[in-house]
C-alpha cells in the first residue's frame, strides 16, 4: 500500500472513530463515512455498532478489514457541528487531508463550551422542568431540582474515580430514590415516585431508545439491536437502584393530598420553554443554536399536546415527532448545518423513557398488567416517534447528511 493510500485509509478511520465517540447514530455515520470515502476514490462499506467500529475499503490494490473497539459516547452538537464543517472545507478542497486530520484531533481535544459547574446546573434546571411537566406542585419541583444536581455530581464522581461501567445507573437510582423519600418523610409530603422520576431523567435512556429503533427502522440491525439491548439494561439497573431505595426506607413515604391545581397546563409552555435551553447545555450546543432549539422543541411540544385529545398518546408523539422533523430538516436547508443540532434537544422531550420507568417500577410492586400496559404504551410511543421523523425526513430532506 502507498503512503498515500495509507494516509486515505487512517484518515476514514479517524473520522469514523471521532463521529462515533460523539454520539452520531448508525445510519447517520456510514452515511456520511460512505460519501466521504467515494469522495476520496475509495470504495467504503462501514459496520457501526455501540461498542465497535468495522471498516472495509477497496481500492485498485486490494481490499483491506480493519476493527475498532469504541464506545460510543454522548451527543456533543458543537463538535458535530465543528467537524461537519471541517469535512465540508475538504470537500470543497480548501483543506488538505492532512490539515483536515490535524483540525479533527484539534476539535476533539477541545473543552467543552460550558463549564462544569453550568453543565450541572442545566441538569438540575432540566429536572425541575421535567417535574412542572409532569404536574408537579413547587416542593416537589424544587425536590427534584436538586436531586438533579446530586445525579449530576454522581456522574462527576463516576468519570473522576473510573466506576466500573453499569456501577452509575444503580447508584444514581437508589441515591435519588432515597433522597426524594427522605424528602417525604422529614421536610414536606411530596410524591416520591414523581420527584423520583423527575430527578432521574438526564439518565433514563429513553432517547437511547428511540434512536435504536430508528436504528432498526432504517436496516440498522446489528446497531439497533446492540443499542436497545443496551437501554433496557440501562433502564434496569436504574429500576433496580430504586427498587432498594423503597425496600430500605419505604416506610418513609408521605403522599400529599392532591392540590387543586396540580392539572393544570400553563406553567407546563414555560417548562417547555426552560427544558430545551437546559438540555441544549447538556448536549453542548452553543449560545447561536439556542433560538432554534427552543423553537422546534415547543414547535414539537404544541403539536404533541393539540393532537393528543383526539388521537391519543400515539398520534400525539407521531405529530410532535413530525413538527421537530420538519422544523430539524428546514433549519439543515436554510442555515446549512446538521440536522440533528435541533433534532435531538427537540425530540427528547417526546421521548417515551418515563413510561418504561413507570412499567418497571410497577413490576416492583407487583403489578403486573400495569407494567405490561406501560410497556407496550412505551413501545408503540417510540416507534410513532420513529415514524414521524422518517416521515419529515422523506417529505422535507435535509441536504446534509449529518
Amino acid at each position: 500500500m502507498t503512503a498515500a493510500l495509507d494516509a486515505t485509509h487512517a484518515f476514514l478511520i479517524q473520522v469514523g472513530l471521532l463521529l462515533h465517540r460523539h454520539g452520531t447514530p448508525s445510519h447517520r455515520l456510514e452515511r456520511v463515512l460512505t460519501e466521504l470515502a467515494s469522495s476520496l476514490n475509495v470504495e467504503g462499506a462501514f459496520l457501526y455498532t455501540p461498542t465497535s467500529l468495522l471498516i472495509s475499503l477497496r481500492d485498485e490494490q486490494g481490499e483491506v478489514t480493519y476493527l475498532r473497539r469504541v464506545d460510543s459516547g454522548e451527543v456533543d452538537v458543537d463538535k458535530l457541528i465543528r467537524f461537519d464543517e471541517t469535512l465540508e472545507r475538504l470537500r470543497a478542497g480548501e483543506l488538505s487531508l492532512a490539515a483536515t486530520s490535524a483540525e479533527l484531533d484539534a476539535i476533539a481535544a477541545a473543552p467543552a463550551p460550558f463549564p462544569a459547574w453550568l453543565m450541572t446546573l442545566a441538569c438540575a434546571i432540566s429536572c425541575g422542568a421535567v417535574a412542572v411537566l409532569f404536574r408537579a406542585t413547587m416542593i416537589e419541583t424544587a425536590a427534584s431540582a436538586a436531586l438533579g444536581l446530586v445525579v449530576a455530581g454522581c456522574e462527576i464522581m463516576h468519570r473522576r474515580f473510573g466506576w466500573e461501567q453499569g456501577f452509575l445507573e444503580p447508584v444514581a437510582g437508589f441515591v435519588t430514590a432515597l433522597g426524594a423519600l427522605a424528602v417525604a418523610h422529614w421536610i414536606h409530603p411530596i410524591d416520591d415516585r414523581l420527584v423520583t422520576l423527575a430527578g432521574l431523567i438526564v439518565m433514563i435512556p429513553g432517547l437511547r431508545i428511540t434512536i435504536s429503533l430508528t436504528e432498526l427502522a432504517a436496516g440498522h440491525l446489528s446497531a439497533g439491536v446492540a443499542r436497545l439491548a443496551g437501554g433496557c439494561v440501562s433502564l434496569l439497573t436504574i429500576t433496580i437502584g430504586v427498587g432498594l431505595a423503597w425496600r430500605l426506607a419505604g416506610s418513609w413515604r408521605n403522599l400529599p393530598a392532591l392540590p387543586d391545581w396540580r392539572g393544570e397546563t400553563g406553567w407546563q409552555w414555560l417548562a417547555i420553554l426552560v427544558a430545551p435551553i437546559a438540555f441544549s447545555i447538556v448536549f453542548r450546543a452553543r449560545l447561536p443554536q439556542w433560538p432554534v432549539i427552543a423553537a422546534v422543541s415547543l414547535a414539537g411540544f404544541a403539536a404533541s399536546r393539540l393532537t393528543g385529545a383526539a388521537w391519543g398518546l400515539e398520534g400525539s408523539a407521531f405529530c410532535g415527532a413530525l413538527a421537530v422533523g420538519f422544523g430539524s430538516n428546514l433549519y439543515a436547508r436554510l442555515r446549512d448545518r446538521p440536522a440533528m443540532v435541533p433534532l435531538t434537544p427537540g425530540i427528547i422531550v417526546l421521548v417515551p423513557g418515563s413510561l418504561g420507568y413507570r412499567s418497571l417500577t410497577a413490576f416492583l410492586d407487583h403489578e403486573t398488567l400495569v407494567g405490561l400496559d406501560f410497556a407496550l404504551s412505551m413501545v408503540m410511543v417510540a416507534v410513532a416517534l420513529v415514524g414521524g421523523v422518517i416521515t419529515a425526513n422523506v417529505v422535507l430532506p435535509a441536504k446534509r447528511i449529518l
